[in-house]
């Protein structure tokens, strides 16, 4: 007789989740929550507080590193977190008496695991409601990092949290070639539909910015690659541009290798015997890729991103890149 598994924590709430709705491949959920706004304690991320307003994401990019969300929930299948979506419960009341630990100064990130517009975000409107409820701060810094072309709808919100606070968007643009966009991101928008939103955001007075994240070693890294992000990034009217290196971790190696296996062979064992010792690369390459985004910027005359910090000194365990 099988043994039944006690739920606790996350994944009991994510068991206690009703169905909302479901389309041909994704089905989506309520997730009973405790907590909206999370308190950042890493050296890695700029923000003091984060918020995510779904778990698990329908653009299914192979190399996402935040698959791992899904395991907190006992959602182990690769597939699970592109194709089982949670849209928390929302509380405006319980959100504001969150808020109350906001302080001036303080750095509020949106979308840090998950894209806070993905699709279903036209649907549940969770991250509206979020900027909405947040309109009372003052004196706070709201960032919010997304793949999709939707931002713009909400340009009314943004413009008038922008009024007391420091507000900003940055959408990540891997390539401008949509052939390889849709292999490695396969259910996000288009590239030039992430520029037309780019576009639209700094014509309405949005502090917005691209990056390039994360760059893929082989993919595409190549300098011609990058400046063609940025100079994109450039003439829809990006405040900023900023890249940083891919990293792997092994419920991303999970999607991310196979991936290699059916589409670029050729790459694979390059690929595993880099990450072989760990999530993050270290030696040469990612300082190469550092110095070629300089000189990108440089060149075409677009800053860094302000949330640009030094990067942190990767683990001792990280391995010697072979790339």
């Amino acid at each position: 007789m099988q043994q039944l598994v006690k739920l606790t924590g996350i994944a009991r709430l994510a068991a206690e989740g009703a169905l909302l709705t479901e389309k041909r491949r994704v089905e989506y959920r309520t997730l009973p929550t405790r907590r909206w706004l999370n308190r950042c304690h890493s050296n890695r991320v700029p923000f003091h507080w984060s918020i995510n307003p779904y778990r698990g994401c329908e653009f299914g990019c192979k190399y996402c590193y935040a698959r791992y969300t899904h395991e907190f929930m006992e959602r182990r299948e690769a597939e699970a977190f592109e194709t089982e979506i949670y849209a928390k419960d929302w509380d405006p009341a319980a959100f504001a008496a969150e808020l109350e630990a906001v302080k001036p100064g303080h750095i509020i990130g949106i979308g840090t695991a998950t894209d806070p517009y993905q699709p279903m975000e036209r649907t549940f409107r969770r991250t509206r409601a979020v900027l909405e409820a947040m309109l009372p701060l003052r004196g706070a810094a709201i960032f919010i990092t997304t793949k999709s072309n939707l931002p713009p709808r909400d340009i009314d919100l943004l413009q008038q949290l922008s009024e007391h606070n420091e507000v900003g968007v940055t959408l990540s643009v891997t390539t401008m070639k949509r052939e390889l966009a849709r292999l490695t991101e396969p259910y996000a928008p288009r590239p030039d539909l992430r520029m037309q939103a780019v576009a639209k955001l700094a014509s309405a007075g949005i502090q917005v910015g691209v990056i390039a994240n994360p760059v893929l070693p082989l993919l595409t890294d190549s300098e011609e690659n990058l400046e063609s992000v940025a100079r994109a990034a450039k003439v829809a009217g990006a405040h900023q541009f900023g890249a940083a290196v891919l990293f792997l971790q092994p419920c991303a190696q999970r999607v991310f290798f196979p991936f290699l296996a059916e589409r670029f062979p050729q790459y694979l064992r390059r690929y595993e015997a880099s990450f072989a010792s760990g999530a993050y690369l270290k030696g040469k390459y990612p300082e190469r890729i550092r110095k070629i985004v300089k000189q990108v910027r440089e060149r075409i005359g677009i800053p860094a991103r302000g949330l640009d910090l030094p990067m942190p000194a990767a683990p001792e365990e990280a391995q010697m890149v072979l790339f």
